[in-house]
């Protein structure tokens, strides 16, 4: 039986689920496409992180500030370039996003266990006043408007039936733009894993003296590491803004790092299945803790349920990490062993 390289492998994986997905979002209503969507921009960012805290070991509470800086970075961009494509637009936001990884990671490299979280959860905390304060070129505490929102293109209209309203076509056009991203950026991190660096990731993580024994560069690791994660956060933050049409200081506080990493958790440290179920989780955690708080009568507007999110996947992440530190990827594996295993 001939056997595909495992690099032709992921291509045909990729080209199937981006198929697959593509005509899911002809039959789902606009506002499951805006989920999807949603969605899909988590499972980038909770990709990065994986790939620093997963992968190589660092532990990171400050992603979301990279996230901020590929977002207002798309932003800022289409308010002189209107007319720059997509492709161009989250580029640019994809190589802020390492430039920052390269700044948070230098000092970084000195920094292990708790200073390191300390160090970049100061980062990702100064994000949100740092933005406030420039007014002049973020639009300081209301954020900013994107000058350019993308629209359907005409081969989409024209497969659709006349009566499409445009909310679902343009909703249906962000998740399709979501999807071909993502999967695109799952190739590239599911090619890096399985390459010299992603080995050289796992020795670090595993055993740093004996990475350096064996010849390899410990600080220019860690680096690669936090542009990695950075660059992705970036790109995450770039659809973040496409798809929500806005970006503000107040969805890139410390709390949305913290929910990556609880989603990081949750899904599987270190795979990328974990990443998916933790962008799948967080698209509808909001639909599920709106129904959680009327059901139990909290005003959702109070001090209590503006900040049950935060509270409910911090304990997700403390008990996940007690009851299954591999998350449910990593439960999922073990039952499957134990099904196919015969006794």
């Amino acid at each position: 039986m001939l056997r595909l390289p495992s690099t032709a492998r992921r291509a045909l994986l990729s080209l199937l689920a981006l198929c697959s997905l593509s005509g899911l979002t002809f039959l789902i209503p606009p506002i499951t496409n805006s989920t999807l969507a949603n969605g899909a921009t988590m499972v980038i960012a909770v990709l990065g992180l994986n790939f620093l805290t997963g992968w190589s070991g660092q532990v990171s509470i400050g992603n979301s500030g990279f996230m901020a800086v590929g977002a207002y970075s798309t932003a800022i961009v289409l308010q002189h370039h209107t007319s720059l494509p997509i492709v161009v637009t989250m580029l640019i936001s994809t190589v802020l996003g390492a430039l920052a990884g390269v700044i948070v990671g230098l000092p970084a490299t000195r920094l292990r266990g708790p200073y390191l979280a300390g160090m970049t959860l100061a980062f990702g905390a100064s994000i949100s006043p740092l933005i406030q304060n420039l007014g002049s070129l973020t639009g300081g505490p209301a954020g900013m408007q994107l000058s350019s929102i993308p629209t359907a293109p005409p081969w989409l209209v024209a497969i659709r039936s006349s009566s499409t309203t445009s909310i679902t076509l343009n909703a249906q056009w962000l998740a399709l733009l979501s999807i071909l991203v993502t999967i695109v950026a799952m190739f590239l991190m599911a090619n890096l894993q399985s390459s010299r660096i992603g080995r050289a990731m796992r020795l670090v993580r595993d055993n740093d003296v004996a990475a350096e024994l064996v010849g390899l560069n410990l600080p220019r690791t860690r680096v690669t590491a936090f542009v990695v994660s950075a660059a992705y956060a970036g790109l995450g933050g770039s659809l973040m803004a496409y798809t929500q049409g806005s970006v503000s200081p107040q969805h890139f506080v410390v709390s949305l790092s913290i929910t990556m990493l609880s989603l990081m958790v949750l899904g599987g440290m270190g795979t990328l299945s974990g990443a998916v179920i933790g962008g799948v989780i967080y698209a509808y955690s909001d639909n599920t803790i709106t129904w959680l708080t009327t059901s139990i009568g909290v005003d959702p507007i109070s001090n209590f349920g503006s900040n049950l999110k935060n509270v409910i996947f911090g304990g997700l992440l403390i008990v996940t990490m007690l009851v299954a530190p591999r998350g449910i990827t990593g439960v999922a594996r073990q039952v499957y062993i134990k099904v196919r295993t015969p006794r």
